[in-house]
């Protein structure tokens, strides 16, 4: 599998879940390379961001800023070597990010498939941007689909990013709980017209406040309260950003 590379080995670690449905939860995560979409405000742009590609970003203007070789950034690794790494963490949540996780499916299904045969316990999460179709195989294994699906804040065509099909395969499923990214009132009325044309249950929906500091969620954590109050939406901050700051590994 390809995974992102982290201080010269794949990017695996413990912390805690700092967003939506299981926002506070002991976690693994195991953080997988490649995406089909480049969100020009990603915060794991490290991971699709490569050299000679035409993609902007935010931090393009940024002093030291350049996008990334991506022999460097990452690493191949076994099954076998995914579950040694994960073996000393006394926790059975995993959850598999990105990048888009989705794009490789077969190597997420033998890892889980063999980590379900040491342990029945084990809790599967995946975070995915709603674009690709699970197969039924792997479908089968994940307990939880935490689904992001990108805005036009995002600054990716409407063609990539909204995919009927795929709103229509997680709206059906009852493991799928859907996340949207807010920064102001446009992005909100973007939401809700989603929401009105894939028939999505707003007891499903989580806004969360975009920003990278504490003090960005901060700005706009009271208004976009009282619009999940009005709307009947959760509200889930990023407490992880609260408790380590932007960085890796946490």
């Amino acid at each position: 599998m390809k995974i992102a590379k982290f201080n010269g080995k794949g990017e695996i670690f413990y912390t805690i879940q700092g967003e939506g449905k299981s926002l506070g939860k002991p976690t693994v995560f195991i953080r997988s390379s490649l995406c089909n979409l480049h969100c020009i405000w990603c915060d794991t742009d490290y991971t699709w961001n490569w050299k000679n590609t035409p993609y902007p970003h935010v931090f393009d203007q940024t002093p030291g800023y350049e996008k990334y070789d991506k022999k460097e950034q990452i690493v191949e690794l076994s099954t076998a070597q995914i579950i040694e790494e994960i073996a000393p963490y006394a926790c059975k949540n995993l959850v598999l990010t990105g990048g888009e996780p989705l794009l490789q499916q077969k190597a997420w299904v033998e890892l889980m498939a063999q980590l379900r045969k040491k342990d029945a316990g084990y809790w599967f999460e995946v975070e995915t941007n709603g674009t690709l179709l699970p197969s039924s195989e792997f479908d089968a294994l994940i307990d939880q689909y935490n689904v992001s699906p990108k805005l036009e804040n995002s600054n990716n065509s409407m063609k990539i990013r909204e995919k009927p099909e795929a709103y229509a395969f997680f709206r059906q499923s009852p493991k799928a709980w859907f996340k949207f990214v807010i920064a102001q009132q446009a992005d909100l009325e973007e939401v809700l017209e989603l929401i009105k044309k894939y028939d999505l249950p707003s007891h499903k929906v989580y806004l969360m406040p975009e920003g990278t500091t504490p003090e960005q969620l901060k700005s706009k954590q009271s208004w976009l309260v009282e619009q999940c109050k009005q709307y009947g939406f959760h509200y889930t901050d990023r407490l992880h950003i609260h408790i380590y700051g932007s960085k890796r590994g946490v």
